[in-house]
């Protein structure tokens, strides 16, 4: 395993938990599934790259669709 990309899942995983918080907190259904997505892609995915784009994405979820 690449420490890179050990270290891209902690950072996504980390802003995905205060994500999920926040969404919680504010009922806001986007920005908690763009948390859970944050926690749970980083098991599925194993390129630097895609990961890389799937988290910035992710993190840009609650800014592109707001509810």
């Amino acid at each position: 395993m690449d420490t890179t990309l050990l270290f891209t899942g902690l950072l996504f995983g980390s802003i995905g938990m205060g994500y999920i918080i926040y969404g919680r907190k504010q009922s806001n259904l986007i920005a908690f599934v763009a948390g859970v997505g944050l926690c749970l892609f980083p098991y599925f995915i194993s390129s630097i790259w895609i990961s890389i784009a799937l988290g910035v994405g992710l993190v840009l979820l609650p800014f592109m669709i707001r509810s």
